[in-house]
């Protein structure tokens, strides 16, 4: 390596660190802004500013940008699959660091459509991107012996059997809906945020183990399981939509405590609530099954090639 190489990289290691430095001050400036005047900020600003929820957008998206900087070109994904990454990660900050989060604090029906962007629409995007890669090579090196070490290879494998992984995907959207839970976690600020943590990190493991581009190996699962476990978490959500959007009793009073945002009545806004879980969820599980087809079409075509 070459003095010129070394101070290039030292020179891009001292402006990434200036990056984060400027991360930082910005979410310093959110919340304080948001602390002290929360009601006279735009819909685009947090309500309640998390620094969690903070840092691991902005420091995710900054990993990649670094990631594709470092990465030779011939290395980087297509570019829907970035713009799939990007829009992703925006798509779960906004859900929960705008006012979008307060709204959904206030009418079921929002609230139900916060949580299909989280578990479903942005988490979906994040998986099709297939960014792990990039989001690897952009990563500080302190941080890769934690992700690769054994309790955390252990817990990934668990969360990402093919039989434990549906399991988990549709039990927490029962769990988060019965009544009594839901209530008790809507009034509770903490509950509150570990409820929207697990649905968004829950969905990107569930679409990550199916949407995987690559064949078994390296793949976790084959492309006939990826198919199979998206059409078995299908019916329960539909069920419960189901029984939500057609149901005569008002199962969620709580939201009439807190004050609905919108003069709709408590069924009205439940049955809309039933409708997002049971309609938008199969048309994007239709949409899964496609990809993992596509998928599947492209590995055996590349084996049959490489085979030649």
């Amino acid at each position: 390596m070459t003095v010129t190489t070394v101070a290039e990289r030292i020179e891009s290691g001292g402006r990434e660190w200036l990056g984060f430095g400027a991360l930082l001050a910005v979410g310093a400036v959110l919340w304080f802004v948001c602390r002290t005047y929360p009601a006279e900020l735009p819909v685009f600003f947090p309500w309640e500013f998390s620094w969690p929820v903070y840092l691991a957008t902005t420091l995710g998206l900054a990993w990649f940008f670094i990631g594709l900087r470092r990465l030779p070109v011939a290395q980087h994904p297509p570019a829907w699959r970035n713009v799939c990454f990007i829009v992703g990660v925006l798509s779960l900050y906004a859900m929960v660091q705008t006012h979008i989060d307060y709204y959904a604090q206030h009418m079921f029906f929002i609230h139900r459509a916060q949580h299909f962007i989280l578990h479903h629409v942005g988490a979906f995007l994040i998986a099709l991107s297939a960014s792990g890669s990039v989001l690897w090579a952009g990563m500080p090196e302190f941080l890769k012996p934690l992700l690769i070490s054994k309790p955390v290879r252990v817990f990934m494998d668990f969360i990402m059997n093919p039989v434990v992984a549906p399991l988990i995907f549709v039990g927490m959207i029962y769990v988060w809906l019965v009544p009594a839970i839901h209530t008790r976690v809507m009034l509770d600020a903490h509950l509150y945020d570990v409820m929207n943590w697990s649905m968004a990190l829950d969905g990107i493991a569930f679409w990550w183990l199916v949407l995987d581009p690559r064949p078994k190996p390296p793949a976790r699962i084959g492309s006939g399981i990826r198919a199979l476990l998206i059409i078995a978490v299908e019916p329960p959500q539909m069920v419960l939509g189901a029984v939500l959007s057609l149901s005569t009793t008002d199962y969620y009073p709580v939201y009439q405590i807190c004050g609905r945002m919108f003069d709709i009545p408590a069924l009205s806004d439940q049955h809309y609530g039933g409708l997002i879980i049971w309609l938008p969820g199969t048309l994007l599980s239709l949409l899964a099954i496609i990809l993992v087809l596509i998928n599947m079409r492209r590995n055996e075509e590349g084996g049959a090639h490489v085979a030649a």
